[in-house]
């Protein structure tokens, strides 16, 4: 069986370090929140290529860091498809002080928490997701 989380990059020349590590930690996070997963698929792209899709999906004109879609027919599976800005994961961890790395795990369990029914639209709804992207990082083993 192949692995059900996969790391491709497109339009950008990026490999994702210790994607075996970052896969069981994702599973872990998805395991505990006491969810299956089957099939995640990250694609690691540069600004132009997130904002064509966000214009394109989701009619938003803006930059973004991640796109989240999710791809499961029913309730309590984890199936979907991730795409991250490489660019904006550089310029938000350089405007934050930290490191690379850990904006892009951040961002990478951010579109977990989406898939798992965690929303950020509100202040409210963003504390929690804050707080849920804290919890996840805390088991990276990495």
């Amino acid at each position: 069986m192949e692995h059900p989380i996969e790391f491709f990059s497109e339009d950008i020349d990026f490999e994702l370090k210790n994607p075996d590590q970052v896969s069981e930690w994702i599973a872990t996070v998805i395991e505990q929140h006491g969810q299956e997963l089957s099939s995640l698929t990250y694609v690691f792209c540069s600004d132009d290529y997130l904002h064509q899709i966000n214009v394109e999906y989701l009619d938003h004109d803006t930059l973004t860091d991640i796109i989240t879609f999710n791809n499961a027919d029913e309730e309590g599976i984890i199936e979907g498809d991730i795409f991250i800005s490489v660019d904006r994961v550089r310029d938000n961890s350089v405007e934050l002080g930290i490191s690379f790395d850990d904006e892009l795990h951040r961002v990478i369990i951010h579109g977990v928490l989406h898939l798992l029914g965690f929303r950020d639209k509100t202040e409210e709804e963003e504390g929690l997701m804050r707080k849920q992207e804290d919890s996840s990082l805390s088991l990276r083993k990495f």
